[in-house]
């Protein structure tokens, strides 16, 4: 847990007169939000009093004297995110303030703080994402919107696309008036061939549930289509209400809505989709070669974390089932 050192004594002392010059400009030059401005006066009075405790002024600070303070707030317990957002607050001050009394250099500059531990992706269960996608089945049948989503929902689960990844699909490959596709549904093959981070194109198999969805959401997609679309509007395979290509944030909205009403315990965004199949693929499969070409990680060990989370679900039914586990009863 992050621990500010005597925060009320340092709310009482005021900042010296360089700071609360920065802040100003910070204000009235870059129209800072008073929230931010909070946050970045918080980290000027933790600057002040650890120069004060070391007999520094602020202009005889060095980069060693940034090193030993960043140490010491995370000896208090601060956390590396708490600690980046530190340093990045006494970077601008002295970003801002060296040129004007011609110091050297930014003594916080290169001053990194603690790497975080990597979190482990959050994955729903297998019967968590069944509870998902076999949602109101007579809804579904009915209203071209809700085809829609469970089309989206079906193909993120089934090729573990990013969102962006889902939103740029096009029916099929199209160049035409200026527009050409980055990503589109090969029906036919049951794939999708989509453009990744770093202009990374792969192609990634869609399975039948997914492609009996989407067969479905294709035909009643001419009902939200617009009389005279943009070229690439006419290409979306996913559209929004007023027809236009379906915007990121919808899916978002959309999932998590789903998701509420399936009485999942979880909020749920697009990415735990991907998570869930790169997740649920290796507990059956155990191929991360084969995962990390689907999911377009051009890094194994990007791919490796979900290994973590199928430990933990072994270690889960180990418990549950070994009979000299230490299960409490």
């Amino acid at each position: 847990m992050d621990q500010a050192p005597d925060s009320t004594q340092q709310d009482a002392a005021p900042l010296p007169d360089p700071m609360r010059a920065w802040l100003r400009h910070l204000e009235t030059n870059r129209r800072y939000s008073p929230h931010t401005l909070n946050g970045y006066r918080r980290e000027l009075h933790f600057l002040r009093e650890l120069a004060d405790k070391a007999r520094l002024p602020l202009d005889k600070i060095a980069n060693g004297h940034i090193r030993q303070f960043v140490a010491r707030l995370h000896a208090q317990g601060r956390g590396p995110r708490s600690l980046a957002r530190t340093l990045a607050a006494w970077r601008g001050f002295y970003q801002w303030w060296a040129p004007s009394i011609e110091l050297a250099g930014n003594p916080v500059a290169g001053v990194r703080a603690p790497k975080a531990p990597r979190g482990l992706p959050k994955a729903l269960s297998v019967e968590q994402t069944q509870a998902l996608l076999d949602r109101a089945p007579a809804k579904v049948a009915n209203e071209p919107a809700a085809l829609r989503d469970q089309a989206m929902l079906e193909l993120l689960y089934s090729s573990g696309l990013r969102l962006s990844e889902l939103v740029g699909l096009d029916l099929r490959y199209t160049r035409a008036d200026g527009y050409e596709s980055r990503g589109w549904l090969k029906l036919d093959e049951a794939e999708v061939e989509v453009l990744g981070k770093g202009g990374k194109r792969r192609s990634v198999p869609v399975g039948q549930t997914a492609i009996d969805a989407l067969q479905k959401w294709i035909a009643v997609r001419p009902r939200l289509a617009p009389p005279a679309p943009s070229p690439e509007d006419a290409a979306a395979l996913f559209l929004g209400a007023r027809g236009k290509r379906i915007s990121p944030r919808v899916v978002q909205l959309q999932l998590a809505q789903i998701a509420q009403q399936a009485g999942l315990p979880t909020h749920v965004h697009p990415h735990v989709l991907r998570h869930s199949f790169a997740s649920h693929v290796l507990q059956s499969a155990q191929d991360l070669r084969a995962v990390q070409e689907m999911l377009g990680h051009a890094n194994i060990s990007t791919t490796q974390v979900y290994t973590r989370l199928d430990f933990q679900h072994l270690a889960k039914a180990y418990d549950q089932a070994h009979p000299r586990a230490g299960r409490k009863s």
